[in-house]
Protein backbone atom coordinates (compact mmCIF):
# COMPACT_ATOMS: atom_id res chain seq x y z
CA UNK A 1 0.00 0.00 0.00
CA UNK A 2 1.22 3.37 -1.00
CA UNK A 3 -0.01 6.55 0.72
CA UNK A 4 0.96 9.51 -1.51
CA UNK A 5 -0.11 12.15 1.02
CA UNK A 6 2.02 10.91 3.91
CA UNK A 7 5.23 12.74 2.88
CA UNK A 8 3.30 16.01 2.47
CA UNK A 9 1.56 15.65 5.81
CA UNK A 10 4.79 14.65 7.51
CA UNK A 11 6.64 17.61 5.97
CA UNK A 12 3.89 19.99 7.07
CA UNK A 13 3.90 18.56 10.58
CA UNK A 14 7.69 18.84 10.90
CA UNK A 15 7.61 22.41 9.56
CA UNK A 16 4.92 23.34 12.11
CA UNK A 17 6.93 21.85 14.98
CA UNK A 18 10.07 23.64 13.79
CA UNK A 19 8.28 27.02 13.60
CA UNK A 20 6.64 26.52 16.98
CA UNK A 21 9.88 25.68 18.76
CA UNK A 22 11.93 28.49 17.19
CA UNK A 23 9.21 31.12 17.69
CA UNK A 24 8.82 30.31 21.37
CA UNK A 25 12.54 30.22 22.15
CA UNK A 26 13.62 33.35 24.08
CA UNK A 27 16.14 35.47 22.20
CA UNK A 28 19.42 36.51 23.73
CA UNK A 29 19.54 40.27 24.35
CA UNK A 30 21.11 42.24 21.50
CA UNK A 31 24.00 44.61 22.00
CA UNK A 32 21.73 47.68 21.93
CA UNK A 33 18.92 46.35 24.14
CA UNK A 34 20.50 47.54 27.42
CA UNK A 35 21.02 51.07 26.14
CA UNK A 36 17.50 51.20 24.68
CA UNK A 37 16.01 50.13 28.01
CA UNK A 38 18.02 52.73 29.96
CA UNK A 39 17.22 55.59 27.60
CA UNK A 40 13.51 54.83 27.52
CA UNK A 41 13.36 54.86 31.32
CA UNK A 42 14.95 58.32 31.63
CA UNK A 43 12.76 61.31 32.30
CA UNK A 44 12.12 63.41 29.22
CA UNK A 45 13.68 66.86 29.06
CA UNK A 46 15.86 66.39 32.10
CA UNK A 47 18.64 68.47 30.52
CA UNK A 48 16.46 71.57 30.88
CA UNK A 49 15.91 72.96 34.37
CA UNK A 50 12.37 73.34 35.58
CA UNK A 51 12.64 77.14 35.85
CA UNK A 52 13.66 77.57 32.19
CA UNK A 53 11.43 79.87 30.17
CA UNK A 54 9.02 78.23 27.73
CA UNK A 55 10.16 78.61 24.11
CA UNK A 56 6.86 80.20 23.08
CA UNK A 57 7.62 83.16 25.34
CA UNK A 58 10.59 84.05 23.11
CA UNK A 59 8.69 84.34 19.82
CA UNK A 60 7.58 87.94 20.40
CA UNK A 61 11.21 89.08 20.75
CA UNK A 62 12.32 87.84 17.31
CA UNK A 63 12.76 90.37 14.49
CA UNK A 64 9.77 90.83 12.22
CA UNK A 65 9.74 89.69 8.62
CA UNK A 66 9.82 92.34 5.90
CA UNK A 67 11.96 93.93 3.21
CA UNK A 68 11.89 90.65 1.29
CA UNK A 69 12.90 88.59 4.32
CA UNK A 70 10.82 85.75 5.74
CA UNK A 71 10.99 84.51 9.32
CA UNK A 72 9.94 80.88 9.68
CA UNK A 73 9.81 79.41 13.19
CA UNK A 74 11.32 75.92 13.13
CA UNK A 75 11.65 74.83 16.75
CA UNK A 76 10.16 75.77 20.06
CA UNK A 77 10.73 73.90 23.30
CA UNK A 78 11.31 74.67 26.93
CA UNK A 79 14.29 77.02 27.16
CA UNK A 80 14.71 77.51 23.40
CA UNK A 81 13.14 78.94 20.24
CA UNK A 82 14.55 79.06 16.73
CA UNK A 83 13.58 80.53 13.36
CA UNK A 84 15.00 80.47 9.84
CA UNK A 85 15.72 83.73 8.08
CA UNK A 86 14.97 83.40 4.37
CA UNK A 87 15.16 85.67 1.36
CA UNK A 88 14.15 84.72 -2.17
CA UNK A 89 13.58 81.14 -0.98
CA UNK A 90 17.17 80.83 0.27
CA UNK A 91 18.09 80.05 3.90
CA UNK A 92 20.39 82.87 5.00
CA UNK A 93 20.57 82.38 8.76
CA UNK A 94 19.13 80.77 11.87
CA UNK A 95 17.90 83.06 14.63
CA UNK A 96 17.75 81.61 18.14
CA UNK A 97 17.04 82.54 21.75
CA UNK A 98 17.97 80.18 24.58
CA UNK A 99 17.63 80.29 28.34
CA UNK A 100 21.07 79.61 29.82
CA UNK A 101 19.81 78.54 33.25
CA UNK A 102 20.21 74.94 32.05
CA UNK A 103 23.74 75.63 30.75
CA UNK A 104 25.39 78.10 33.14
CA UNK A 105 28.75 77.70 31.39
CA UNK A 106 27.23 79.45 28.38
CA UNK A 107 26.45 82.54 30.46
CA UNK A 108 29.87 82.59 32.11
CA UNK A 109 31.57 82.44 28.69
CA UNK A 110 30.58 86.11 28.25
CA UNK A 111 32.35 87.24 31.44
CA UNK A 112 35.49 88.46 29.67
CA UNK A 113 33.77 89.71 26.54
CA UNK A 114 35.02 93.10 25.35
CA UNK A 115 32.70 93.24 22.35
CA UNK A 116 29.18 94.63 22.71
CA UNK A 117 26.16 94.65 20.41
CA UNK A 118 23.27 96.96 21.34
CA UNK A 119 24.91 97.36 24.77
CA UNK A 120 25.00 93.63 25.55
CA UNK A 121 28.13 91.46 25.84
CA UNK A 122 28.77 89.72 22.53
CA UNK A 123 31.05 87.09 21.10
CA UNK A 124 31.84 85.33 17.88
CA UNK A 125 31.53 81.55 17.99
CA UNK A 126 33.61 80.11 15.19
CA UNK A 127 33.25 81.72 11.77
CA UNK A 128 29.49 81.43 11.42
CA UNK A 129 27.89 82.46 14.73
CA UNK A 130 27.43 85.71 16.61
CA UNK A 131 25.72 85.85 19.99
CA UNK A 132 24.86 88.22 22.83
CA UNK A 133 23.91 87.58 26.45
CA UNK A 134 20.86 89.48 27.69
CA UNK A 135 20.26 90.01 31.42
CA UNK A 136 22.94 87.40 32.27
CA UNK A 137 20.43 84.75 31.26
CA UNK A 138 19.22 84.75 27.65
CA UNK A 139 21.53 84.05 24.75
CA UNK A 140 20.47 85.50 21.40
CA UNK A 141 22.33 83.92 18.53
CA UNK A 142 22.44 84.34 14.75
CA UNK A 143 24.05 81.56 12.71
CA UNK A 144 25.01 82.06 9.05
CA UNK A 145 23.59 79.41 6.73
CA UNK A 146 24.83 81.06 3.53
CA UNK A 147 28.37 82.29 2.84
CA UNK A 148 27.02 85.70 1.81
CA UNK A 149 25.64 86.27 5.33
CA UNK A 150 28.59 87.94 7.09
CA UNK A 151 29.49 88.70 10.71
CA UNK A 152 28.25 92.28 10.25
CA UNK A 153 24.93 90.93 8.91
CA UNK A 154 24.65 88.73 11.99
CA UNK A 155 25.30 91.70 14.29
CA UNK A 156 22.71 93.78 12.41
CA UNK A 157 20.10 91.06 12.85
CA UNK A 158 20.88 90.68 16.55
CA UNK A 159 20.11 94.39 16.93
CA UNK A 160 16.71 93.77 15.29
CA UNK A 161 15.66 91.49 18.17
CA UNK A 162 13.72 93.19 20.97
CA UNK A 163 16.64 92.75 23.35
CA UNK A 164 15.40 95.28 25.91
CA UNK A 165 12.03 93.51 26.02
CA UNK A 166 13.80 90.18 26.47
CA UNK A 167 15.80 91.68 29.36
CA UNK A 168 12.50 92.37 31.16
CA UNK A 169 11.33 88.77 30.84
CA UNK A 170 11.11 86.98 34.19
Amino acid sequence: MYFPRVPKILAGLLLSVLLLTTACTPQAPGRFDQVQQESSQQKRGQAVVETATQGGEFNKFFPSAGDGYQRVFTQEKKGFAEAKLKKDGKDLAMLAISDTTSTPATATSYANSTKKIAGYPAREIGNTQTAVLVNNRYQVKVLSRDPSFSASDRADWIEKFNLDGLAQLK
